[in-house]
């Protein structure tokens, strides 16, 4: 369609102010004052006139689609401008499903769409995350003829990209005749949708010009798939090439940071931000609350918090969510009341990193008054998670028969993980009856996790009930269940070392493991005896001590004794809950080395530090 010239528009201004009024129209309240007087003066029947207000409305900086919708069955004869703003406003909405019902409607009325129309329809069904939608899009671009537009096919592989069909992305990626960074960028995003982290990888380094929304998808697409060694290791040659990196760009790689623990790259990071002038906003802000906490430093944590001119209720989430990680029950319980003084209000998640401060910290009552509050003060009705808080709160404390009380009066079904919270505390108290009853629970659920099985058969061999051990042990066999292999990751000199039991690809294994001998041997003079109770089920014991001398947490401390210097304290991070008996040698070792040990698990922080564990030995 064509759009009227700019002398045209003064002409049509200087004879009719209401279109200068309504460019300068902010408000709801100015815009039906305006409306009215259109109405009044007949200007709303002239189509161009009733265009300009149509696009006002769709602006989705004005906030005013709702008055657009209602607006339009006034229209007597509306044109393809009218229909194609009220399809791109409604693509980006609530309800982007509206987009096709205009565009029906234009089809009804004979209206004949153009390139302005696609893109948007297209957009639509991305949103809705509709394959079968944006199919039938794609079928009337093919009747229409607009198939080799440039604008509609990136379009069509953004929408192919979000329903995670990479092949047809790809198959209308290559029809494209003039490739653009909007192009290459949405295939890549397709990739890294579909897990195909290599094919992405492989499309970004031939592309012949990269913008940083190129850098930024491919950044966080490596950490969206569990890639976050690839997602540092970009950000690399991004500085090596020269690109300045901007706060999406930077968010990502604090993130890839704080899921490794690697804490020299995010001050690496933190320190390239503060170089390079970028702007330290309430997202970039969080992400670096979040890292220094999940990275062990807690205490750089609270100074970034304290140092932010803007603060929302994410961000204080993040920083109680970090003091709870690392067993400061009292410090979060603190910063949440300053959250509340302050005048935010708490969101779902928030309660749910103070309920688990509670139970970490022990604090069964503060924390069942907490759970009351949530309801009764802020209007938040508890979700599972915070049910499962409570329920860990409990156990933990070792209050079992009020936590399975709890639990069975629930006005939800559990599921899963609260009932494995409970599991957790039976295997803690050594309380085979609530355990078994439990487990067979559990493993009726979820008969393919291995966890539960094993945390079962541990219950069972804490107790002495060996028949039951043997049991347990032989129907996981029978059923293949197998536990997941566990990993630690060090960083030593900004470089990540992962580790896992039986690995011998590390380039300095042999001397690792003759190091970790010298630590055991120095540890069992100590007093150090290896626990064998939660080895691998189908070895004899002098098996068991040797594969429990292997496993990756001790590698990692081997390795860290070997290169780091105190006073700088090792910092390892665990895919895995960390076991009695690893647990038990970090504590000898921390006495026996003099040194500070960090350990990050999968549910919490452990600072081991002259023979004592800041988790109390509840964990």
């Amino acid at each position: 369609m064509a759009f009227a010239s700019n002398s045209v528009l003064k002409t049509l201004r200087l004879k009719n102010p209401k279109l200068v009024l309504l460019e300068s129209c902010s408000n709801l309240i100015d815009l039906t004052i305006i409306h009215a007087h259109m109405l009044r003066t007949h200007f709303f029947f002239d189509v161009f006139a009733v265009s300009r207000l149509i696009a006002l409305c769709t602006d989705s900086n004005k906030n005013l689609l709702h008055y657009a919708i209602r607006l339009f069955p006034q229209i007597e004869n509306p044109n393809l401008f009218i229909l194609n703003a009220l399809i791109r406003g409604c693509s980006t909405s609530d309800d982007p499903a509206a987009s096709f019902r205009y565009y029906i409607q234009s089809q009804r009325i004979g209206l004949l769409p153009d390139n302005i129309t696609y893109p948007f329809l297209v957009k639509a069904s991305a949103q809705l995350e509709n394959a079968v939608m944006g199919t039938q899009a794609h079928g009337q671009i093919i009747k229409h003829g607009f198939e080799r537009d440039c604008y509609v096919q990136n379009s069509l592989v953004h929408m192919y990209a979000t329903v995670e069909d990479s092949k047809s992305a790809r198959c209308v990626f290559e029809e494209i005749s003039g490739f653009d960074v909007v192009s290459w960028t949405s295939m890549i995003a397709g990739y890294h949708k579909a897990g195909d982290v290599d094919s992405a990888r492989e499309l970004f380094d031939i592309m012949p010009e990269r913008n940083l929304v190129t850098w930024s998808t491919m950044i966080s697409g490596y950490s969206r798939n569990n890639r976050y060694d690839k997602a540092v290791e970009l950000f690399r040659v991004l500085r090596s090439e020269g690109v300045v990196a901007n706060e999406p760009v930077m968010v990502g790689v604090i993130s890839a940071c704080a899921h490794l623990g690697a804490l020299a790259m995010g001050k690496e990071a933190h320190e390239y931000v503060v170089m390079n002038g970028l702007s330290l906003n309430l997202i970039l802000g969080t992400a670096l609350v979040d890292m220094y906490a999940r990275c062990g430093n807690i205490a750089k944590a609270i100074q970034v918090f304290e140092q932010l001119a803007e603060k929302d209720a994410l961000c204080w989430t993040a920083l109680i969510a970090g003091l709870a990680m690392h067993g400061h029950a009292e410090k979060a319980l603190w910063y949440f009341s300053e959250m509340v003084k302050s005048g935010l209000v708490p969101w779902d998640i928030t309660f749910t990193a103070v309920l688990t401060a509670c139970s970490h910290g022990g604090l069964v009552d503060r924390g069942l008054e907490i759970f009351e509050s949530m309801k009764h003060d802020h209007g938040i009705e508890p979700r599972l998670e915070h049910y499962g808080c409570m329920v860990d709160l409990l156990g933990r404390a070792g209050k079992l028969a009020e936590a399975e009380k709890f639990v069975l009066e629930m006005p939800v079904k559990p599921n899963a993980p609260i009932w494995g919270a409970l599991l957790g505390a039976c295997r803690i108290h050594r309380n085979a009856e609530v355990g078994e009853r439990v487990g067979k629970i559990l493993i009726e659920m979820q008969p393919e996790h291995s966890g539960y099985y094993v945390l079962l058969s541990n219950i069972y061999a804490r107790t002495n009930k060996w028949r039951d051990v043997t049991i347990m042990r032989e129907i996981m066999k029978e059923k293949g269940v197998r536990k997941p292999p566990g990993y630690s990751l060090i960083e030593v000199d900004g470089k990540v070392h992962e580790f896992t039991i039986g690995d011998k690809s590390h380039p300095e294994i042999e001397k690792i493991e003759r190091i970790w001998e010298d630590i055991l041997q120095k540890i069992r003079l100590a007093g150090y005896i290896g626990n064998t109770d939660e080895a691998l089920f189908d070895i004899d014991e002098e098996e068991k001590e040797d594969a429990l001398n292997r496993h990756s947490e001790k590698l990692a401390i081997a390795y860290g004794i070997m290169k780091i210097r105190a006073p700088s304290p090792i910092r390892i991070v665990k895919n895995l809950r960390v076991c009695e008996d690893c647990h038990t040698a970090t504590k000898f070792i921390s006495k026996v080395f003099q040194v500070e040990l960090i350990v990050r698990d999968r549910n919490r922080f452990h600072h081991f530090k002259e023979g004592t564990c800041s988790c109390m030995d509840y964990w």
